[in-house]
């Protein structure tokens, strides 16, 4: 373990902002085959599943989950092969009495990251650069200073969280009740900021050794944001752009943008409602700059296009098989996250959980103020699973019930009835 003395701070659910909570989970969609996962067999997820979940079925656990979880709003997607069910429960706009709608735009989140992670290792697979580069082959001289050295860390460690760098959130600076949203809301954070900001804090731990099956973890958005401007070094272009012509278009991802300084959404959403410390209402939280998220968790995107990006990225049709088997070299989340998500692994930008049917799911999730997405895919992409749900509470216990009622909803999603 590393004599590196942890930076306490306040408890919170990692999310991108993330998941940046890393949430956990995954998702997929029915494409041409792709190479066997590094863990598990490939069929395990589908030969220990029972039949899929029925309208009426998935319908039920919605309702669970938005009654358990204490949820405004949820919509969730699952598909099995090709034939997909939806159900929603709640309110999409507080006091309207509107219903929740599949087809609404969401802010991704810390999925964000998975999409981030694809396109560095589609750049590595052309020999672009390394994932053993360093931070201080690409960004001289911006990881540097309380103990942080850009020289120490690489491109693996930054995607994998095993950098040790500080994970730095603006409401340490600003605060973070419903008064304090509201001041900031429409704030634009150059990604160099965030990087400045946790340079002033030693870092979590050293960096890990590669060799290490169970090195020290720590989320850092603050990694992923290097990694967004490594990308811009190497190809002259946005992490954002990237993205774009790298996996939106080629996939026919119709809803997935940036949004920069534009605080709003395209399409029709969902709203985002926050109960913030110290207050007794909800706050709504859906209109913002995110400028602050960058690459660690900026993107909009909507229900159909995860499922479409997360199966093409688990059937392998994104990535060559070298890079698949780096995707999938997972390492044990921190202890934190494991009490909240059991048998948490994290791989390059994927988290990976075991399934009570047997075998794993793959995916990513997100957290934001007022807003919850969770994805999940079988690991030979027959099922998966989008949750985007909305109203969070900011106490712990209502956090961690809420979690337990989605991780639920996840693992009967992909392992279906009649087991």
């Amino acid at each position: 373990m590393s004599t590196y003395a942890k930076t306490s701070r306040r408890s919170r659910l990692p999310v991108v902002t993330a998941l940046v909570t890393a949430a956990v989970c995954a998702v997929s969609l029915g494409v041409s085959a792709g190479p066997a996962p590094a863990h598990g067999t490939e069929g395990a997820g589908r030969d220990s599943a029972g039949t899929a979940l029925s309208r009426k079925e998935l319908r039920r656990e919605v309702d669970r989950t938005l009654r358990e979880a204490g949820y405004v709003g949820i919509s969730v997607q699952v598909r099995d092969g090709q034939r997909r069910t939806y159900a929603v429960a709640g309110e999409a706009e507080l006091g309207t009495g509107r219903r929740v709608s599949h087809a609404a735009d969401f802010r991704a989140a810390s999925v964000t990251k998975t999409f981030v992670a694809t396109v560095v290792l589609q750049l590595a697979a052309e020999g672009r650069l390394s994932l053993d580069d360093t931070v201080e082959d690409w960004l001289p001289g911006v990881v540097a200073g309380n103990g942080n050295d850009g020289s120490r860390v690489t491109v693996r460690h930054l995607l994998q969280h095993t950098s040790g760098i500080y994970n730095y959130d603006f409401t340490e600076d600003t605060g973070d009740t419903a008064e304090d949203f509201e001041r900031t809301r429409f704030d634009h954070h150059d990604p160099e900021e965030s990087v400045a900001a946790a340079m002033r804090h030693q870092p979590d731990f050293e960096p890990a050794d590669p060799n290490d099956p169970e090195p020290d973890w720590s989320y850092s958005n603050t990694g992923y944001t290097l990694v967004g401007m490594i990308i811009e070094k190497v190809t002259g272009k946005s992490w954002d752009t990237e993205i774009r012509d790298r996996i939106v278009r080629p996939l026919g991802l119709t809803r997935t943008y940036a949004p920069g300084d534009d605080p709003g959404l395209k399409g029709p959403y969902t709203h985002a409602y926050q109960r913030f410390p110290g207050s007794t209402g909800w706050t709504d939280t859906s209109v913002r700059d995110m400028s602050w998220a960058s690459a660690a968790g900026e993107l909009i995107t909507g229900e159909r296009d995860l499922d479409r990006f997360l199966t093409a990225l688990q059937r392998g049709r994104l990535l060559p098989p070298a890079q698949m088997a780096e995707l999938r070299k997972t390492v044990p989340a921190g202890a934190e996250f494991q009490a909240v998500f059991p048998g948490l692994h994290y791989g390059l930008g994927v988290m990976r959980q075991p399934l009570s049917c047997g075998g794993y799911r793959w995916g990513h999730g997100g957290d934001l103020e007022g807003q919850t997405v969770r994805t999940a895919v079988s690991e030979n992409g027959q099922r998966s699973v989008v949750v985007n749900s909305t109203g969070k509470r900011a106490d712990d216990e209502s956090l961690f019930a809420a979690e337990k009622a989605v991780q639920a909803l996840l693992d009967r999603a992909i392992c279906g009835g009649d087991r």
